[in-house]
């Protein structure tokens, strides 16, 4: 199987690497910078200097014919420009950026500040989200990966928001990343002297991902409404943990959601559910494509807190682009992804 990493030299083209470099299923990785080609990767990245790696030029025709898999790990509006080039031949897209998630092109631009993909693109593109979609992808040509923040929230809410649960107009989600969800492109702050020992909240209702989620819950419940979503950059190199707060419409013991989640997860190798009472941490699924769950119900209020935490450069990028592309090809879904997580 050959395979292609445009957007090689970012976080998320590496982990790609480093995955895609022990997946049994790969034969060939190629290797693709609009403007480090020619470069030799491991001078960019020394950890992989074992191996001789040519950054190359884009060639979208000869791409397209020769390549099973492209993966675009690229900035925003890209990829909404660079898919069509690559669609008609052989390979098929996943897409690691926001370009192709948003079926509204309107709100695309709104919320990403680019011009949006075509009609004709973002009717092929399939949300790929396995734990939910999983039928769609594996018949995709194109695949949007979800976005980091999403998916934490998504598998988490996923259980109660599709059985309408929870009441639509009262979801807020208290989320932390860490510092490489912002990129590697540095900045004033993701500087190292403003974010060791700080803790900051940032684009306060205003995250490109809350469409993104909106149109999700839209999907599984018609009457679903805005959600108040929050991020936060945590002093640590990676992990997501996004805090659900939501009010359910009935009386339901702890154990009775516990065993909700566990019933609706329970053929998903990468989810975990924890028992009533006990909670994951990021350090849990550290370089993993696992995502935690934890739940805690407040019987005073009805208020069920949902706790989802997953590795934003895996789960939230490079594993799960891997998990769609083990569907898409009909091969098992954990193929190359059995990674017990790192610790300490």
């Amino acid at each position: 199987m050959q395979i292609g990493i445009v957007g090689a030299t970012g976080y998320g083209g590496v982990e790609l690497f480093r995955l895609l470099y022990s997946h049994p299923g790969v034969e060939n990785i190629n290797l693709y910078s609009s403007t480090q080609h020619g470069e030799f990767f491991q001078e960019i990245y020394t950890h992989v200097n074992n191996e001789n790696y040519t950054l190359k030029d884009l060639n979208p025709d000869e791409m397209k014919q020769q390549l099973d898999i492209i993966f675009l790990a690229t900035p925003a509006g890209v990829s909404s420009e660079l898919t069509p080039q690559l669609i008609g031949g052989k390979g098929k897209v996943i897409d690691l950026s926001g370009d192709l998630r948003l079926k509204d092109r309107e709100l695309y631009t709104t919320w990403y500040k680019n011009e949006a993909a075509s009609e004709d693109v973002l009717e092929q593109s399939v949300y790929g989200l396995p734990e939910w979609n999983k039928e769609a992808i594996q018949s995709a040509g194109i695949i949007a990966n979800p976005g980091c923040y999403p998916t934490a929230t998504l598998i988490g809410l996923g259980p109660v928001v599709s059985r309408e649960l929870a009441d639509p107009s009262r979801i807020i989600i208290d989320a932390k990343s860490g510092v490489s969800g912002a990129g590697k492109k540095a900045s004033t702050v993701t500087h190292f002297a403003n974010t060791q020992e700080n803790f900051r909240i940032y684009k306060v209702n205003q995250h490109q991902h809350i469409p993104e989620i909106e149109q999700q819950l839209m999907h599984w419940d018609t009457t679903a409404e805005p959600v108040t979503f929050s991020t936060h950059l945590v002093p640590m190199t990676r992990g997501i943990m996004s805090t659900i707060y939501v009010d359910l419409k009935g009386d339901y013991s702890l154990n009775e959601l516990v065993q909700l989640y566990e019933k609706t997860y329970e053929k998903e190798p990468f989810v975990r559910i924890r028992k009533a009472g006990e909670f994951p941490c990021t350090r849990d699924v550290y370089a993993s494509n696992y995502c935690d769950i934890g739940l805690a119900l407040d019987e005073r209020t009805s208020r069920l807190t949902i706790v989802s935490v997953i590795d934003n450069l895996m789960k939230g990028a490079a594993s799960q682009a891997v998990q769609n592309m083990n569907l898409v090809l009909g091969m098992e879904e954990t193929t190359g992804l059995h990674h017990i997580p790192v610790y300490p």
